[in-house]
């Protein structure tokens, strides 16, 4: 069985097999920023992030191609001090949030891994590429 967790610890919707797992509601996540989710898998869990701008979200896996760390220092700090770009807490890469391109830093060139998201009216979800989950 698969499950979203926020990092926050408040649980979000189980999805069942070839559906996506839901995170949280569009208004969770504030306009301009990311947040964290831990994915439950059988294969152990799956750090994220989401990010927004306006009704835009993106979603990646929440590790740094350089060092293979998450990006962020805190629960849900993923943005630069101006607000515009991903950053990695450990050696300061910074990340275009549309594409998840590497434009300064240790790993410039390089990419977040990119996770396919989807808005449903307000639900955020999104697709976890090979999940599989048990009936439900």
């Amino acid at each position: 069985m698969t499950a979203a967790v926020p990092l926050g610890g408040a649980s979000a919707d189980s999805p069942c097999k070839g559906r996506p797992a839901r995170l949280c509601r569009l208004a969770e996540i504030e306009d301009g920023q990311a947040k964290g989710f831990v994915v439950r898998l059988n294969s152990g869990d799956l750090d994220i992030l989401v990010a927004r701008r306006g009704r835009d979200i993106f979603a990646y896996v929440n590790s740094c191609p350089h060092a293979g760390s998450p990006l962020n220092w805190r629960p849900d700090r993923f943005m630069s001090l101006d607000g515009k770009l991903l950053q990695c807490a450990t050696h300061g890469a910074r990340f275009r949030v549309e594409d998840g391109l590497c434009v300064a830093g240790p790993c410039t060139g390089q990419s977040l891994t990119k996770l396919a998201v989807e808005l449903d009216g307000d639900t955020v979800s999104v697709r976890i590429p090979g999940r599989t989950s048990g009936s439900g």
